[in-house]
Protein backbone atom coordinates (compact mmCIF):
# COMPACT_ATOMS: atom_id res chain seq x y z
CA UNK A 1 0.00 0.00 0.00
CA UNK A 2 1.29 3.50 -0.78
CA UNK A 3 2.01 5.98 1.99
CA UNK A 4 -1.06 8.00 1.01
CA UNK A 5 -3.17 4.87 0.95
CA UNK A 6 -2.07 4.11 4.48
CA UNK A 7 -3.07 7.59 5.53
CA UNK A 8 -6.54 7.25 3.99
CA UNK A 9 -7.04 3.94 5.75
CA UNK A 10 -5.88 5.32 9.06
CA UNK A 11 -8.04 8.39 8.69
CA UNK A 12 -11.12 6.17 8.73
CA UNK A 13 -10.22 5.34 12.28
CA UNK A 14 -10.09 8.96 13.38
CA UNK A 15 -13.57 8.80 14.87
CA UNK A 16 -12.22 6.39 17.44
CA UNK A 17 -10.27 9.23 19.01
CA UNK A 18 -13.55 10.66 20.27
CA UNK A 19 -13.40 7.95 22.92
CA UNK A 20 -10.60 9.94 24.49
CA UNK A 21 -13.18 12.44 25.70
CA UNK A 22 -13.62 10.32 28.79
CA UNK A 23 -9.94 10.79 29.72
CA UNK A 24 -8.95 13.36 32.28
CA UNK A 25 -6.87 16.40 31.34
CA UNK A 26 -3.22 16.63 32.21
CA UNK A 27 -0.16 18.79 31.72
CA UNK A 28 2.41 16.01 31.26
CA UNK A 29 2.95 14.89 27.68
CA UNK A 30 2.75 11.17 27.06
CA UNK A 31 4.71 9.87 24.10
CA UNK A 32 4.05 6.70 22.11
CA UNK A 33 7.78 6.28 21.52
CA UNK A 34 9.82 5.75 18.39
CA UNK A 35 7.96 3.79 15.74
CA UNK A 36 4.84 3.71 17.92
CA UNK A 37 2.88 6.76 16.84
CA UNK A 38 -0.74 6.77 17.93
CA UNK A 39 -3.27 5.01 15.71
CA UNK A 40 -7.02 5.54 15.37
CA UNK A 41 -8.92 7.79 14.37
CA UNK A 42 -14.97 27.98 -1.63
CA UNK A 43 -16.89 29.80 0.99
CA UNK A 44 -16.42 31.75 4.17
CA UNK A 45 -18.31 34.26 6.17
CA UNK A 46 -21.63 33.53 7.77
CA UNK A 47 -23.16 34.56 11.05
CA UNK A 48 -24.08 32.90 14.29
CA UNK A 49 -22.16 31.78 17.33
CA UNK A 50 -22.74 29.81 20.44
CA UNK A 51 -21.74 32.31 23.10
CA UNK A 52 -22.06 31.48 26.80
CA UNK A 53 -19.68 28.55 26.35
CA UNK A 54 -22.00 26.63 24.01
CA UNK A 55 -21.54 25.39 20.47
CA UNK A 56 -22.52 27.67 17.62
CA UNK A 57 -25.85 26.79 16.06
CA UNK A 58 -24.47 26.21 12.57
CA UNK A 59 -21.40 26.46 10.35
CA UNK A 60 -20.44 29.31 8.03
CA UNK A 61 -21.43 28.98 4.39
CA UNK A 62 -19.12 26.61 2.54
CA UNK A 63 -18.27 24.40 5.54
CA UNK A 64 -19.67 21.00 6.49
CA UNK A 65 -21.61 20.71 9.75
CA UNK A 66 -20.10 17.69 11.53
CA UNK A 67 -22.02 18.05 14.76
CA UNK A 68 -20.56 18.98 18.12
CA UNK A 69 -17.44 18.01 20.06
CA UNK A 70 -15.93 18.87 23.44
CA UNK A 71 -19.03 17.81 25.37
CA UNK A 72 -21.26 19.89 23.16
CA UNK A 73 -19.36 23.15 23.61
CA UNK A 74 -17.94 23.39 20.06
CA UNK A 75 -19.52 23.08 16.62
CA UNK A 76 -17.26 21.05 14.32
CA UNK A 77 -17.19 22.63 10.84
CA UNK A 78 -15.42 20.64 8.15
CA UNK A 79 -12.98 22.46 5.85
CA UNK A 80 -13.26 21.49 2.16
CA UNK A 81 -10.62 18.94 1.21
CA UNK A 82 -9.45 21.17 -1.65
CA UNK A 83 -9.34 24.93 -1.17
CA UNK A 84 -9.18 26.91 -4.40
CA UNK A 85 -9.72 30.60 -4.85
CA UNK A 86 -10.18 32.42 -1.53
CA UNK A 87 -11.54 30.78 1.60
CA UNK A 88 -11.71 32.41 5.05
CA UNK A 89 -12.12 30.61 8.36
CA UNK A 90 -14.00 33.27 10.34
CA UNK A 91 -13.68 33.51 14.09
CA UNK A 92 -16.95 32.61 15.86
CA UNK A 93 -17.32 31.65 19.51
CA UNK A 94 -18.33 28.02 19.82
CA UNK A 95 -16.83 26.95 16.46
CA UNK A 96 -13.77 24.84 15.61
CA UNK A 97 -12.75 23.89 12.07
CA UNK A 98 -12.04 20.26 11.19
CA UNK A 99 -9.30 19.02 8.86
CA UNK A 100 -11.05 16.05 7.28
CA UNK A 101 -8.42 13.57 6.15
CA UNK A 102 -6.09 15.50 3.86
CA UNK A 103 -6.92 19.17 3.30
CA UNK A 104 -5.03 20.85 0.45
CA UNK A 105 -4.73 24.56 -0.23
CA UNK A 106 -4.50 24.80 -4.01
CA UNK A 107 -3.06 22.34 -6.47
CA UNK A 108 0.63 22.03 -7.29
CA UNK A 109 1.59 24.82 -9.71
CA UNK A 110 5.07 23.38 -10.25
CA UNK A 111 8.64 24.60 -9.63
CA UNK A 112 8.76 27.59 -12.01
CA UNK A 113 7.28 30.73 -10.47
CA UNK A 114 7.36 32.55 -13.81
CA UNK A 115 5.67 29.73 -15.72
CA UNK A 116 3.17 27.95 -13.47
CA UNK A 117 1.55 24.76 -14.65
CA UNK A 118 -1.66 25.10 -16.61
CA UNK A 119 -4.85 23.24 -15.80
CA UNK A 120 -4.37 23.53 -12.04
CA UNK A 121 -5.70 26.11 -9.58
CA UNK A 122 -4.15 27.96 -6.66
CA UNK A 123 -5.80 28.81 -3.35
CA UNK A 124 -5.54 31.22 -0.44
CA UNK A 125 -6.71 30.02 2.97
CA UNK A 126 -7.15 32.89 5.44
CA UNK A 127 -7.57 32.06 9.14
CA UNK A 128 -8.80 34.82 11.42
CA UNK A 129 -7.27 35.53 14.86
CA UNK A 130 -8.64 33.31 17.62
CA UNK A 131 -9.69 30.46 15.31
CA UNK A 132 -9.11 26.83 16.33
CA UNK A 133 -8.34 24.26 13.62
CA UNK A 134 -8.13 20.58 14.54
CA UNK A 135 -7.61 17.13 13.11
CA UNK A 136 -7.75 13.50 14.11
CA UNK A 137 -5.19 10.76 13.73
CA UNK A 138 -3.35 10.94 10.37
CA UNK A 139 -5.22 14.09 9.26
CA UNK A 140 -3.09 16.94 7.97
CA UNK A 141 -3.05 20.24 6.09
CA UNK A 142 -1.00 20.92 2.95
CA UNK A 143 -0.26 24.26 1.30
CA UNK A 144 0.88 23.41 -2.24
CA UNK A 145 3.35 25.27 -4.45
CA UNK A 146 1.88 28.52 -5.71
CA UNK A 147 -0.73 28.82 -2.94
CA UNK A 148 -0.78 30.55 0.43
CA UNK A 149 -2.11 30.22 3.97
CA UNK A 150 -2.62 33.46 5.89
CA UNK A 151 -2.74 32.42 9.55
CA UNK A 152 -2.22 35.83 11.14
CA UNK A 153 -3.22 35.80 14.79
CA UNK A 154 -2.53 38.27 17.57
CA UNK A 155 -0.83 38.01 20.96
CA UNK A 156 -4.22 38.02 22.71
CA UNK A 157 -5.97 35.82 20.12
CA UNK A 158 -3.52 33.27 18.71
CA UNK A 159 -4.58 30.80 16.05
CA UNK A 160 -4.49 27.26 17.41
CA UNK A 161 -3.90 24.08 15.41
CA UNK A 162 -4.54 21.06 17.61
CA UNK A 163 -6.13 17.63 17.86
CA UNK A 164 -9.58 16.22 18.46
CA UNK A 165 -8.12 14.56 21.54
CA UNK A 166 -7.10 17.94 22.93
CA UNK A 167 -10.47 19.58 22.33
CA UNK A 168 -12.28 16.62 23.86
CA UNK A 169 -10.32 17.09 27.08
CA UNK A 170 -7.98 14.15 26.66
CA UNK A 171 -4.50 13.96 28.17
CA UNK A 172 -1.61 15.94 26.66
CA UNK A 173 -0.38 13.47 24.02
CA UNK A 174 1.96 13.60 21.06
CA UNK A 175 1.06 12.51 17.54
CA UNK A 176 -2.70 13.01 17.71
CA UNK A 177 -2.98 14.55 14.24
CA UNK A 178 -0.73 14.85 11.22
CA UNK A 179 0.45 18.45 11.21
CA UNK A 180 1.10 21.17 8.62
CA UNK A 181 3.07 20.80 5.38
CA UNK A 182 3.98 23.96 3.45
CA UNK A 183 5.43 23.37 -0.01
CA UNK A 184 7.19 26.22 -1.79
CA UNK A 185 9.27 26.98 -4.87
CA UNK A 186 12.58 28.07 -3.33
CA UNK A 187 15.72 26.09 -4.27
CA UNK A 188 16.53 22.67 -2.82
CA UNK A 189 19.49 20.32 -2.99
CA UNK A 190 17.65 17.47 -4.78
CA UNK A 191 18.71 17.23 -8.41
CA UNK A 192 18.78 14.59 -11.19
CA UNK A 193 21.84 12.31 -11.25
CA UNK A 194 23.17 14.07 -14.37
CA UNK A 195 23.51 17.40 -12.53
CA UNK A 196 27.05 17.89 -11.13
CA UNK A 197 26.78 21.54 -10.06
CA UNK A 198 23.83 23.52 -8.83
CA UNK A 199 22.05 24.79 -11.96
CA UNK A 200 21.48 28.43 -12.84
CA UNK A 201 17.81 27.53 -13.25
CA UNK A 202 17.02 25.15 -10.39
CA UNK A 203 13.56 24.11 -11.63
CA UNK A 204 15.05 20.69 -12.40
CA UNK A 205 15.76 20.27 -8.70
CA UNK A 206 12.68 19.33 -6.70
CA UNK A 207 11.71 16.79 -4.10
CA UNK A 208 8.83 14.38 -3.65
CA UNK A 209 8.11 14.30 0.08
CA UNK A 210 9.11 10.91 1.45
CA UNK A 211 6.14 10.70 3.81
CA UNK A 212 3.45 11.78 1.31
CA UNK A 213 4.47 10.96 -2.24
CA UNK A 214 1.90 13.28 -3.82
CA UNK A 215 3.50 16.41 -2.30
CA UNK A 216 6.33 18.08 -4.22
CA UNK A 217 8.44 21.13 -3.45
CA UNK A 218 11.43 23.01 -4.84
CA UNK A 219 11.98 25.48 -7.66
CA UNK A 220 13.57 28.73 -8.75
CA UNK A 221 12.04 31.39 -6.47
CA UNK A 222 14.20 32.24 -3.45
CA UNK A 223 11.67 34.92 -2.44
CA UNK A 224 8.64 32.66 -2.92
CA UNK A 225 5.67 33.56 -0.69
CA UNK A 226 3.65 30.77 0.94
CA UNK A 227 1.76 33.12 3.28
CA UNK A 228 1.89 34.04 6.97
CA UNK A 229 2.26 32.11 10.24
CA UNK A 230 2.13 34.64 13.07
CA UNK A 231 0.92 34.15 16.64
CA UNK A 232 0.19 30.48 16.05
CA UNK A 233 0.21 27.41 18.29
CA UNK A 234 0.62 23.90 16.85
CA UNK A 235 -0.06 21.19 19.42
CA UNK A 236 0.02 17.36 19.56
CA UNK A 237 1.03 16.99 15.89
CA UNK A 238 3.23 14.53 14.00
CA UNK A 239 2.57 11.13 12.54
CA UNK A 240 4.61 8.15 11.33
CA UNK A 241 3.25 7.23 7.91
CA UNK A 242 5.70 4.35 7.42
CA UNK A 243 8.94 3.30 9.16
CA UNK A 244 11.32 6.30 9.16
CA UNK A 245 8.83 8.39 7.17
CA UNK A 246 7.10 10.93 9.35
CA UNK A 247 5.01 14.04 9.28
CA UNK A 248 6.50 16.75 11.49
CA UNK A 249 4.43 19.28 13.38
CA UNK A 250 5.38 21.84 10.70
CA UNK A 251 7.25 20.78 7.56
CA UNK A 252 8.72 23.62 5.50
CA UNK A 253 9.47 22.21 2.05
CA UNK A 254 11.47 24.70 -0.07
CA UNK A 255 9.58 27.60 1.48
CA UNK A 256 10.82 30.99 0.27
CA UNK A 257 11.83 34.06 2.24
CA UNK A 258 8.75 35.95 1.05
CA UNK A 259 6.87 33.91 3.67
CA UNK A 260 6.39 35.46 7.13
CA UNK A 261 6.93 33.18 10.15
CA UNK A 262 6.94 34.93 13.53
CA UNK A 263 5.66 34.07 17.02
CA UNK A 264 5.05 30.36 16.48
CA UNK A 265 4.88 27.67 19.16
CA UNK A 266 5.11 23.95 18.50
CA UNK A 267 4.20 21.91 21.57
CA UNK A 268 4.41 18.14 21.87
CA UNK A 269 5.47 17.05 18.37
CA UNK A 270 5.70 13.29 17.83
CA UNK A 271 8.60 13.78 15.41
CA UNK A 272 10.39 17.07 14.70
CA UNK A 273 8.86 20.33 15.86
CA UNK A 274 9.95 22.09 12.65
CA UNK A 275 11.93 20.74 9.71
CA UNK A 276 13.22 22.74 6.76
CA UNK A 277 13.86 20.85 3.51
CA UNK A 278 15.78 23.35 1.38
CA UNK A 279 14.28 26.80 0.96
CA UNK A 280 15.18 30.21 2.34
CA UNK A 281 12.39 31.12 4.76
CA UNK A 282 13.44 33.20 7.80
CA UNK A 283 11.78 32.65 11.17
CA UNK A 284 11.63 34.63 14.39
CA UNK A 285 10.24 34.13 17.92
CA UNK A 286 9.87 30.35 18.00
CA UNK A 287 8.92 28.25 21.02
CA UNK A 288 9.64 24.57 20.37
CA UNK A 289 8.90 22.45 23.43
CA UNK A 290 8.57 18.78 24.34
CA UNK A 291 9.23 17.34 20.88
CA UNK A 292 10.12 13.68 20.44
CA UNK A 293 12.83 13.70 17.76
CA UNK A 294 14.42 17.07 16.95
CA UNK A 295 13.43 20.61 17.71
CA UNK A 296 14.87 22.50 14.72
CA UNK A 297 15.91 20.27 11.79
CA UNK A 298 17.50 21.60 8.57
CA UNK A 299 18.14 19.62 5.38
CA UNK A 300 19.05 19.68 1.71
CA UNK A 301 20.15 23.23 1.05
CA UNK A 302 18.22 25.29 3.62
CA UNK A 303 19.71 28.81 3.71
CA UNK A 304 17.37 30.80 5.97
CA UNK A 305 17.94 32.50 9.31
CA UNK A 306 16.28 32.28 12.73
CA UNK A 307 16.29 34.49 15.82
CA UNK A 308 14.85 34.24 19.33
CA UNK A 309 14.35 30.48 19.58
CA UNK A 310 13.33 28.66 22.78
CA UNK A 311 14.02 24.98 22.12
CA UNK A 312 13.72 22.25 24.78
CA UNK A 313 12.51 18.73 25.45
CA UNK A 314 12.78 16.90 28.74
CA UNK A 315 12.50 13.23 27.78
CA UNK A 316 12.29 12.62 24.01
CA UNK A 317 12.20 8.98 22.94
CA UNK A 318 13.88 9.14 19.52
CA UNK A 319 17.39 10.18 18.43
CA UNK A 320 16.90 13.67 19.73
CA UNK A 321 18.76 16.94 19.24
CA UNK A 322 17.73 20.55 19.68
CA UNK A 323 19.36 21.24 16.32
CA UNK A 324 19.99 18.62 13.64
CA UNK A 325 21.71 20.12 10.60
CA UNK A 326 22.10 18.15 7.38
CA UNK A 327 23.02 18.91 3.78
CA UNK A 328 22.35 15.40 2.49
CA UNK A 329 20.80 15.22 -0.95
CA UNK A 330 22.51 15.51 -4.33
CA UNK A 331 26.30 15.62 -4.19
CA UNK A 332 29.26 15.89 -6.51
CA UNK A 333 32.69 14.72 -5.43
CA UNK A 334 31.33 14.08 -1.96
CA UNK A 335 30.14 17.67 -1.50
CA UNK A 336 26.54 18.92 -1.57
CA UNK A 337 25.49 20.62 -4.79
CA UNK A 338 23.76 23.28 -2.71
CA UNK A 339 25.18 23.51 0.79
CA UNK A 340 22.81 24.03 3.69
CA UNK A 341 23.72 27.31 5.39
CA UNK A 342 21.37 28.15 8.28
CA UNK A 343 22.07 31.13 10.52
CA UNK A 344 20.69 31.45 14.05
CA UNK A 345 21.05 34.04 16.78
CA UNK A 346 19.64 34.24 20.32
CA UNK A 347 18.60 30.73 21.20
CA UNK A 348 18.33 28.40 24.19
CA UNK A 349 18.64 24.63 23.86
CA UNK A 350 17.89 22.37 26.81
CA UNK A 351 17.87 18.64 26.15
CA UNK A 352 16.98 16.18 28.85
CA UNK A 353 16.70 16.16 32.60
CA UNK A 354 18.72 14.07 35.02
CA UNK A 355 16.02 11.44 35.51
CA UNK A 356 15.68 10.70 31.78
CA UNK A 357 17.25 7.72 30.00
CA UNK A 358 19.58 8.70 27.14
CA UNK A 359 22.35 7.33 24.96
CA UNK A 360 25.09 9.83 24.13
CA UNK A 361 25.47 8.28 20.67
CA UNK A 362 21.89 9.28 19.87
CA UNK A 363 21.28 12.47 21.83
CA UNK A 364 23.23 15.71 21.56
CA UNK A 365 22.35 19.36 21.90
CA UNK A 366 23.58 20.08 18.35
CA UNK A 367 24.62 17.75 15.54
CA UNK A 368 26.03 19.08 12.25
CA UNK A 369 26.73 16.70 9.38
CA UNK A 370 26.95 16.00 5.63
CA UNK A 371 28.50 19.31 4.62
CA UNK A 372 26.25 21.75 6.47
CA UNK A 373 27.67 25.21 7.11
CA UNK A 374 25.80 26.54 10.16
CA UNK A 375 26.43 29.86 11.92
CA UNK A 376 25.48 29.77 15.63
CA UNK A 377 25.47 33.14 17.40
CA UNK A 378 24.48 34.22 20.94
CA UNK A 379 23.19 30.89 22.23
CA UNK A 380 23.18 28.52 25.17
CA UNK A 381 23.15 24.71 25.07
CA UNK A 382 22.66 22.92 28.38
CA UNK A 383 21.42 19.68 29.91
CA UNK A 384 20.88 18.17 33.32
CA UNK A 385 21.71 14.68 32.13
CA UNK A 386 25.17 13.11 32.62
CA UNK A 387 25.19 11.32 29.24
CA UNK A 388 24.36 14.15 26.84
CA UNK A 389 27.15 16.13 25.12
CA UNK A 390 26.52 19.60 23.70
CA UNK A 391 28.00 19.34 20.18
CA UNK A 392 28.58 16.58 17.61
CA UNK A 393 30.12 17.14 14.16
CA UNK A 394 30.11 14.37 11.53
CA UNK A 395 31.30 13.95 7.95
CA UNK A 396 34.46 15.18 6.22
CA UNK A 397 32.36 17.45 3.97
CA UNK A 398 31.26 19.40 7.05
CA UNK A 399 34.86 20.44 7.65
CA UNK A 400 35.38 21.83 4.13
CA UNK A 401 35.79 25.61 4.03
CA UNK A 402 33.78 27.65 4.80
CA UNK A 403 33.16 25.72 8.00
CA UNK A 404 30.40 26.07 10.61
CA UNK A 405 30.99 28.92 13.08
CA UNK A 406 30.21 29.60 16.74
CA UNK A 407 30.15 33.08 18.27
CA UNK A 408 29.15 33.93 21.87
CA UNK A 409 27.95 30.40 22.65
CA UNK A 410 27.87 28.91 26.18
CA UNK A 411 27.87 25.15 26.81
CA UNK A 412 26.92 23.35 30.01
CA UNK A 413 26.55 19.62 29.40
CA UNK A 414 27.52 17.05 32.06
CA UNK A 415 28.09 14.58 29.22
CA UNK A 416 30.91 16.83 28.02
CA UNK A 417 30.92 19.83 25.71
CA UNK A 418 31.88 17.72 22.68
CA UNK A 419 31.14 14.26 21.36
CA UNK A 420 34.60 12.89 20.61
CA UNK A 421 34.01 9.14 20.38
CA UNK A 422 32.06 6.86 18.06
CA UNK A 423 32.09 9.32 15.14
CA UNK A 424 34.36 10.11 12.19
CA UNK A 425 35.33 13.67 13.22
CA UNK A 426 36.38 13.37 16.88
CA UNK A 427 38.42 16.60 16.95
CA UNK A 428 36.08 18.72 14.83
CA UNK A 429 33.62 19.92 17.51
CA UNK A 430 36.28 21.44 19.74
CA UNK A 431 38.24 22.89 16.81
CA UNK A 432 35.20 24.69 15.43
CA UNK A 433 34.02 25.90 18.82
CA UNK A 434 37.32 27.26 20.10
CA UNK A 435 37.95 29.09 16.81
CA UNK A 436 35.03 31.45 17.48
CA UNK A 437 34.87 34.54 19.72
CA UNK A 438 33.35 34.73 23.22
CA UNK A 439 32.59 31.01 23.49
CA UNK A 440 32.76 29.00 26.72
CA UNK A 441 32.81 25.17 26.70
CA UNK A 442 33.35 24.50 30.43
CA UNK A 443 32.97 26.50 33.62
CA UNK A 444 29.63 28.08 32.79
CA UNK A 445 26.65 27.37 35.07
CA UNK A 446 23.15 28.21 33.76
CA UNK A 447 21.11 30.57 35.91
CA UNK A 448 17.91 30.55 33.85
CA UNK A 449 14.51 30.82 35.46
CA UNK A 450 11.66 28.93 33.81
CA UNK A 451 14.16 27.09 31.52
CA UNK A 452 14.89 30.07 29.25
CA UNK A 453 14.71 33.47 31.06
CA UNK A 454 18.23 34.87 31.46
CA UNK A 455 19.78 35.13 34.90
CA UNK A 456 23.01 36.73 36.06
CA UNK A 457 25.38 34.26 34.36
CA UNK A 458 23.68 34.74 31.01
CA UNK A 459 23.47 38.51 31.34
CA UNK A 460 27.21 38.59 32.05
CA UNK A 461 28.18 36.96 28.74
CA UNK A 462 29.48 39.08 25.85
CA UNK A 463 27.15 39.07 22.83
CA UNK A 464 28.15 39.16 19.17
CA UNK A 465 26.52 41.38 16.55
CA UNK A 466 24.77 38.84 14.25
CA UNK A 467 23.97 41.20 11.37
CA UNK A 468 27.07 40.25 9.32
CA UNK A 469 25.73 36.70 9.13
CA UNK A 470 22.30 37.72 7.80
CA UNK A 471 20.47 40.98 7.21
CA UNK A 472 17.41 39.32 8.77
CA UNK A 473 19.10 39.12 12.17
CA UNK A 474 18.99 41.98 14.65
CA UNK A 475 21.69 43.08 17.08
CA UNK A 476 19.98 42.31 20.40
CA UNK A 477 22.94 42.88 22.73
CA UNK A 478 22.47 39.69 24.77
CA UNK A 479 22.89 35.93 24.45
CA UNK A 480 20.07 33.36 24.61
CA UNK A 481 16.44 33.98 23.69
CA UNK A 482 14.91 36.04 26.51
CA UNK A 483 17.04 38.81 28.04
CA UNK A 484 15.43 38.73 31.48
CA UNK A 485 12.16 38.89 33.42
CA UNK A 486 11.08 42.10 31.67
CA UNK A 487 11.48 40.60 28.19
CA UNK A 488 8.00 39.21 27.50
CA UNK A 489 7.83 38.39 23.79
CA UNK A 490 6.65 34.84 24.60
CA UNK A 491 3.83 35.98 26.94
CA UNK A 492 0.12 35.79 26.14
CA UNK A 493 0.06 33.67 22.98
CA UNK A 494 1.83 30.50 24.18
CA UNK A 495 0.73 27.59 26.35
CA UNK A 496 2.55 25.65 29.05
CA UNK A 497 5.18 28.30 29.80
CA UNK A 498 5.62 30.58 32.77
CA UNK A 499 2.35 32.33 33.54
CA UNK A 500 0.57 30.77 30.54
CA UNK A 501 -2.40 28.44 30.37
CA UNK A 502 -1.62 24.72 30.32
CA UNK A 503 -1.41 23.00 26.98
Amino acid sequence: MTALGKLKTLALCAAASALLAACGGGSDIASPGEGQFATGGSGGGGTGGGGSGGASADCPTGFINLGTIANGTLRSCGIPRLVTGNLTLPYRPGTAYRIDGKTEVGQDLGPDAQNPRTGVTSGILTIEPGVTVFGGIAEYLVVNRGSRMIADGTASRPIIFTSLNDLNGGPDLKGQWGGIVIAGRAPINRCPPTVTSFPANPTNCEYRFEAIQTINWGGNATNDNSGVLRYVQVKEAGYEVAPNEELNAITFGSVGNGTLVDFVQVHGAADDAVEFFGGSVNVKHLVLDQWDDDGFDTDEGYTGAAQYVINFSDAPTEEARCFEASSAGSTSGGLPLLRSHPKISNFVCRLGVASSTFDSRQHQGIVINSGTRFDFVNGVVYSGHPSIPCLDVDGSATMVDPKPTFSSIAFSCPGGPFRTTDNDQPTAPEALFTAGPNNIATGYTPTFSQVFINGSNESGRVATNPTPFSSFLQSAGFIAAVSGPNDNWYVGWTCGLAGAASC
